[in-house]
């Protein structure tokens, strides 16, 4: 069964609504403060204090400095590294030498090619995710699953996935998780009966 991310987690409530409905790991917006969604070292220090231990928090970064990177997972902020920005091999490297979390290298897909290139980086899971120029994520659209061809790391599926479309994207795709973040929103903020639909939606 493909494990579930719910990303961009802001708020008390959102940390809540994840402790009762159990995805396998939260988002946190950490490095990219163009995002409505981004939020201080403090603040996810204090949301991850209240979350369910068996709940795994991801960092998401855009070329982000690698110290600070290491200083949220010295001090158990986040459990999970994902990097979503011109992060390359040589980038990776120095941050697993500095940190001892798992590394997810994203990838804006717009060819096979570009995600077997990917599959070579030194990273433990890549998450595919659509291309839309000038955006590094987030966009609400799907894109053509058909391309994604075989590789050797488990991989996230991201891009426009809802409850509508979640369990024929695993069918095809057969991704390790699915990552869902404004599909489980009303206006801004993560919406607790959205988000039980997508999980239930996955998990059945």
């Amino acid at each position: 069964m493909a494990k579930i991310k719910i990303c961009g987690l802001s708020r008390v409530e959102d940390i809540q609504y994840c402790n009762e409905l159990k995805p396998d790991y939260i988002g946190f917006i950490l490095g990219f403060p163009k995002s409505k969604r981004n939020i201080t070292f403090d603040k996810a220090k204090r949301l991850k204090s209240n979350l369910d231990s068996n709940i795994k928090a991801v960092g998401v970064f855009v070329n982000a400095d690698i110290e600070y990177i290491s200083n949220l997972c010295h001090e158990n902020v986040i459990d999970v590294v994902q990097l979503h920005g011109n992060e390359d091999f040589n980038y990776i490297l120095d941050l697993k030498s500095k940190v001892d979390k798992p590394i997810t290298k994203a990838v804006r897909v717009q060819s096979a090619e570009e995600i077997l290139k990917a599959d070579t980086l030194p990273c433990d899971y890549l998450l595919l995710d659509t291309y839309v120029s000038n955006m590094v994520g987030g966009s609400g659209l799907t894109f053509d699953w058909s391309i994604i061809p075989n590789i050797s790391k488990p991989f996230f599926l991201a891009g426009g996935l809802s409850a509508e479309n979640v369990s024929k994207a695993i069918d095809i795709c057969n991704p390790f998780a699915v990552d869902v973040s404004s599909s489980v929103e009303d206006g801004d903020y993560k919406s607790y009966d959205k988000i039980k639909e997508f999980i239930s939606q996955v998990r059945s």
